[in-house]
């Protein structure tokens, strides 16, 4: 997940100033470089590696950074980088598994000034919009909107309604959608390839800002959302074909010690069959909070399989920040 410095989107690419009707330089001065590394012992190191690199963006006078939380999860050391060059560390103040986003606080000035909030039900499919990474106006990318839709990702994630914008940031994490009025309507999350009409596509899934309001102050003040953690199962699960299938486990989570094996299929989820990815996801949450029992119906070399599992937290098995 390395970040390197000396690149720079073609000028045919790069949203150009007359074209926006806000000062974009200005704008983009609120994206900054995060740099985090990760114990080698941390629960997360082993699929996110120990070195991440990305993008934040400032958000409050304060100084407080919005990123994609996968950057800072078990962080032991963050750094961050103005486009002007100035560096200070920062401390993991906060990652919400429901959203997907994380929080920073710098522990030192930026001087960068935070950029404006707006709202993702402002950016409609086609709308014209600009991903940035830090490094100003070389490391934007003029984009679009080309669908709004419900999101599953294979680790436990659903998202109602994702933003995808085309052509690909490649360095998405952490990185700025902005709209027509110069406002962050959401946070870079995955690379994505679709399917349309007879090709293939290539873009950026994005976190909407609007998942962002309900929860900020909680996630300042208690280091998470003031919400009852969900069941978590420890399962890396995908869609093949018409069928749910265990592609892997989460080593020493609810799954694994309960006997789930790679390549199990999923016929049911508390006795009804899951339609979906994301179905899949959301019948495990209704089984209650973390700790509940979740009864799976599995297939495996073509015979049925029974497994109930305690559900877990998964903020318990990953290492808490601190300052030192």
């Amino acid at each position: 997940m390395a970040q390197q410095k000396n690149w720079a989107f073609p000028t045919e690419m790069r949203p150009r100033p007359e074209d926006w009707r806000f000062d974009l330089d200005s704008v983009l001065e609120s994206v900054v470089l995060l740099r985090a590394e990760i114990p080698d012992d941390a629960f997360t190191a082993p699929l996110l590696g120990t070195e991440r690199a990305g993008n934040g963006v400032v958000i409050r006078d304060d100084g407080l950074v919005l990123t994609i939380g996968y950057l800072i999860t078990e962080a032991s050391t963050i750094w961050l980088t103005t486009n002007k060059g100035a560096v200070a560390g920062g401390f993991p103040v906060a990652y919400d598994q429901a959203t997907g986003f994380g929080l920073v606080q710098p522990l030192g000035q930026l001087g960068v000034r935070a950029i404006e909030r707006g709202s993702a039900t402002s950016c409609q499919v086609g709308a014209n919009v600009v991903v940035a990474g830090q490094g100003g106006r070389p490391h934007a990318l003029k984009a679009s909107v080309f669908a709004k839709r419900e999101f599953a990702g294979y680790w436990e994630y659903v998202l109602d309604e994702a933003i995808f914008t085309a052509p690909a940031h490649p360095q998405w994490g952490g990185s700025a959608l902005i709209g027509a009025e110069g406002k962050l309507l959401g946070i870079g999350s995955l690379l994505v390839q679709e399917k349309i009409d007879a090709g293939t596509i290539q873009g950026n899934m994005v976190v909407p800002i609007d998942l962002l309001e309900p929860i900020l102050e909680d996630m300042v003040r208690l280091g998470r959302p003031d919400r009852p953690p969900r069941p978590w199962l420890g399962i890396y699960a995908t869609e093949a074909g018409a069928k749910l299938a265990i592609a892997g486990l989460a080593p020493g989570g609810p799954a694994e010690r309960a006997g789930v094996q790679v390549g199990d299929l999923v016929a049911e989820v508390g006795g009804t069959k899951p339609s979906s990815l994301a179905d899949l996801f959301r019948r495990i949450w209704r089984a209650g909070t973390a700790g509940a029992e979740v009864a799976l119906k599995l297939v495996r070399e073509g015979k049925l399989v029974d497994a109930r599992i305690v559900s877990g937290d998964r903020a318990d098995f990953l290492k808490k920040p601190h300052l030192h």
